[in-house]
């Protein structure tokens, strides 16, 4: 109700809460992932010089995409918090609806569709250039099918994605530990095995 949403953006601790998550981890979160897409695209140069450019640039625009979405997302679910925050303006309810709505709908429909295109092209990447083992490549597969063809606005579906990275995080750093510490690189795409002189 109207009285509820009032109430809401009125108590300061509730309304502060919603300024923090808009104004600084979401943009963090944003500036986290864009680190993370970036490292991996370089590994993957290095692991398979010979990967498709066309699913390596959709990866890349995918990512970028995602990451506006999402902060475009943060920006508009925070706009009526932060302008009592920081106006004392009087709450109107119907912005107060219809901004997080707006918000909502920018990082459940649009950004899981942008985040689907990342999954299917790092999966086919990681396919590709054999980072990948293949029950995750099959989950990768499913997760893309999943995030592109829901129509949900269930907060819940925002967990998928963020949870398929971390699997996927653990599971390159996993294959980073069997990486012989011998190995190189001394050219883009180019690992080269050095011999150590025993004594030397």
């Amino acid at each position: 109700s109207d009285e509820e949403l009032i109430a809401f953006y009125q108590d300061p601790e509730q309304r502060r809460i919603a300024v923090a998550a808009g104004l600084y981890l979401i943009p963090f979160a944003g500036i986290a992932f864009v680190w993370f897409f970036v490292a991996l695209r370089m590994w993957i140069s290095a692991s398979a010089p010979r990967a498709s450019v066309m699913l390596s640039n959709v990866q890349l625009v995918s990512g970028i995409i995602y990451t506006t979405l999402v902060l475009a997302a943060g920006g508009a679910m925070s706009v009526p918090a932060v302008t009592v925050e920081l106006s004392n303006e009087a709450v109107d309810p119907f912005l107060t609806r219809q901004l997080p709505q707006y918000g909502a709908s920018l990082l459940l429909v649009f950004a899981m569709r942008m985040a689907a295109m990342f999954v299917l092209t790092t999966t086919n990447l990681g396919r590709l250039s054999g980072i990948l083992p293949k029950w995750f490549i099959l989950i990768g597969f499913v997760t893309a099918a999943g995030l592109l063809l829901t129509a949900s606005f269930s907060s819940w579906l925002v967990f998928v994605f963020p949870g398929w990275v971390l699997v996927f995080c653990v599971v390159l750093i996993n294959r980073a530990r069997k990486i012989s510490r011998d190995l190189v690189v001394t050219e883009p795409g180019e690992l080269v095995q050095l011999r150590r002189a025993a004594g030397s």
